[in-house]
């Protein structure tokens, strides 16, 4: 990834097992929830349930049997995401300061107990979707967090499936401690979460000003360019390459809603998207943004009638360049490098 201090936009990094087969638990958990409810005659609650496969796209390092035991906390954790969105959705005020709540205490968890890829984002995504889709659809509070949290409780049993093989069933989990060590907020964390911190409530008051439902897409889109970097001088060209990959997302999203995809069709979309996503997560982040954007906008149009609406889909391209250009900036907070002095 790295030459000469760069960072190729065009480098992956080194592959970290089978992610084929991650990929293809990430898409079976987002898929097979629409489809059933879809056919049930139910799609909007599919949606809902199928936004629980966020699930699934977190701790692909681990072997199976340690796998599971982080992603109890990582379910639990989009779980209180979504049911505080839910809660809060009534009131755009709660709403933007659970923005900036929900994403610091994401962050502070991600980087403290060093959770790796995708980071806090996902969280905070989760928050402003169940509140988003709370304020613009006719479902029940309760319904929709019982679709939620079962959908979330069906991704985690599916990241388990590799363990009917022996082989993966033989191997010994370590003990959580050593899983998620922490929490440790040393100087590189401090600085993440601060940017979050940052990107969270500029977004929220840029976002106030011109719509309060693009809130959080906005901080969203700023919290995904940050990433997991803490180095100045590589924060700020991965942030230029999560720039384009975010606003390379938006673009296919907007083609993506002129097709105006629907039922079974959606389902299998919104599959592919989530396992081309786990394929290229952890090894070139830029990449996968190009299509955690369009998963995530297709989801909430969805669950709110507005997929093929241009007037969204344009504002969903604004947002993601202002949220973009805000992340980048934050870059800027590194300390630069000291200069290396030659013997």
């Amino acid at each position: 990834m790295r030459k000469n201090g760069s960072v190729s936009l065009f480098a992956f990094g080194p592959s970290r097992g089978p992610s084929w087969q991650i990929g293809l638990q990430a898409g079976a958990s987002m898929v097979l929830p629409i489809v059933v409810m879809t056919i049930l005659g139910n799609p909007q609650l599919g949606y809902i349930a199928g936004s629980g496969a966020f699930v699934a796209l977190f701790g692909r390092a681990f072997p199976v049997a340690e796998r599971a035991r982080v992603l109890v906390f990582v379910t639990a954790g989009l779980i209180v995401s979504g049911v505080l969105g839910v809660a809060v959705a009534h009131s755009p005020v709660l709403v933007n300061v659970g923005i900036v709540v929900v994403a610091i205490v994401a962050a502070g968890l991600c980087f403290g107990y060093r959770i790796g890829v995708p980071g806090p984002l996902f969280f905070m995504i989760t928050f402003g979707l169940s509140a988003t889709v709370m304020r613009a659809a006719p479902i029940a509070p309760s319904m929709y967090v019982l679709a939620f949290v079962a959908g979330c409780v069906f991704a985690y049993l599916v990241t388990l499936a590799p363990l009917v093989r022996a082989a993966d069933r033989a191997v010994t989990a370590r003990p959580i401690r050593e899983l998620l060590p922490g929490p440790a907020w040393d100087t590189d964390a401090r600085m993440l979460v601060l940017r979050v911190a940052i990107v969270a409530v500029l977004g929220v008051l840029i976002g106030t000003f011109l719509d309060t439902d693009r809130a959080y897409w906005i901080a969203g889109a700023a919290i995904a360019v940050i990433g997991l970097t803490a180095d100045r001088r590589v924060a700020m060209q991965r942030a230029l390459h999560r720039v384009l990959g975010t606003i390379v997302g938006a673009g296919v999203y907007v083609l993506l809603s002129l097709l105006h995809p629907s039922g079974i069709l959606l389902a299998l979309l919104l599959g592919v998207l989530q396992f081309l996503i786990e394929l290229v997560v952890a090894r070139h982040y830029a990449l996968a943004l190009t299509m955690i954007t369009p998963l995530v906008l297709l989801l909430v149009g969805a669950a709110t009638g507005s997929i093929g609406d241009l007037g969204v889909a344009m504002e969903r391209v604004i947002d993601t360049l202002v949220g973009a250009a805000l992340g980048g900036l934050s870059g800027l907070l590194h300390p630069r490098a000291a200069p290396v002095r030659e013997p």
